[in-house]
């Protein structure tokens, strides 16, 4: 297992530096989504900021990302002999150039050692692993690369389900917005939970996503499978009469189809049955409410249209491997 510097000193009463590290062709959201929390963030006892950010490339300058925007960076040089408390290394479709880039990995070895904390966003995992810092360690990137790297990286080990890992002094985060809820996480862990909340509610974003939390939901796998969008109606319908009769005739009256039909076209075009499709919106909705919420579990099943504790119960230990119960538990909204 690769190690680093985890115990640099760091003066209590000056920020904590976080320093981004970019290369061409990264996704913006990777960086300016944790960018905006640690910019902003403040110690809720002093009011003083809690960090200072800056972002650093190979050769500084403009770096372009994946939309029109480009980003100013420093020189790396200018960072690998200061003590770094937070790096964070971005992703994008860069990042498969980036694993290759021998001067590249060799800055982010030698940043790491003056870091006391290493982090990824996105497929930024798998340049991390590219360097050698996540060998022998739990790791997590977007769901599209999870394959990409445990495949070329057999020592990483992976997990597909999380959206932010944290293995001693590493973190890997999912895909995209997986990167803020690791940066509230990290916020947490730096300045306490009141501290990322506040910065949570300026954002106005949740701040229930824990890292266990699953970064693939179902409904949102048969979604991406309906490309075209030829149920995306019937679809926003269910979810907004999930207590109604949701059986294969009522649906194919919906959209004017005989229930043969609309069966077989809906499992072709969806990859999922209806009643496996309703079971996976009436899921997705139950899980909100119990992470939002404070309903009972019973009052979530009838909402949702489960109507029995029990079956809805059933229904999470197979999809989720989780009791409702214990599902929040885990993943309650801690919101004021």
């Amino acid at each position: 297992m690769t190690s680093f510097s985890a115990n640099l000193p760091m003066r209590a009463d000056v920020p904590r530096s976080v320093v981004f590290v970019v290369y061409p062709d990264i996704v913006l959201l990777d960086l300016v989504g944790p960018l905006q929390v640690f910019s902003h963030a403040r110690d809720p006892e002093t009011g003083r900021r809690g960090y200072t950010c800056a972002v650093t490339s190979v050769s500084g300058g403009s770096v372009d990302t994946n939309t029109v925007v480009t980003i100013p960076s420093q020189p790396v040089t200018w960072h690998l002999n200061r003590a770094i408390h937070t790096l964070v290394v971005v992703g994008g479709a860069g990042a498969n150039t980036a694993m290759l880039d021998d001067l590249l990995l060799e800055n982010i070895r030698q940043l790491a050692g003056n870091s006391q904390r290493v982090c990824s966003v996105c497929s930024g995992a798998l340049v991390l692993a590219a360097a050698g810092l996540l060998e022998g360690r739990r790791a997590v990137t977007h769901w599209e690369d999870c394959k990409t790297l445990e495949e070329q990286y057999p020592d990483v080990q992976v997990e597909v389900d999380p959206i932010f890992i944290n293995d001693g002094n590493i973190w890997t985060s999912a895909g995209i917005t997986a990167g803020i809820d690791m940066a509230l996480a990290i916020v947490t862990a730096d300045l306490g939970r009141r501290a990322a909340l506040e910065m949570a509610q300026s954002m106005v974003k949740h701040m229930a996503r824990a890292g266990g939390q699953s970064q693939f939901s179902p409904v949102l796998g048969h979604q991406i499978r309906d490309a075209g969008g030829r149920f995306e109606t019937l679809h926003h319908w269910i979810a907004e009469n999930m207590e109604k009769d949701l059986r294969v005739e009522a649906l194919a009256e919906r959209v004017n189809m005989s229930a043969r039909n609309f069966a077989r076209l809906y499992t072709k075009q969806t990859g999922l049955t209806p009643a496996k499709a309703v079971e996976a919106i009436r899921t997705d909705a139950a899980k909100e409410l119990l992470e939002t919420t404070d309903l009972t579990v019973k009052q979530v099943a009838v909402r949702t249209g489960f109507n029995d504790e029990e079956r809805m119960r059933r229904t999470f230990l197979r999809l989720l491997n989780v009791s409702p119960s214990d599902y929040r538990q885990g993943f309650r909204a801690r919101l004021p």
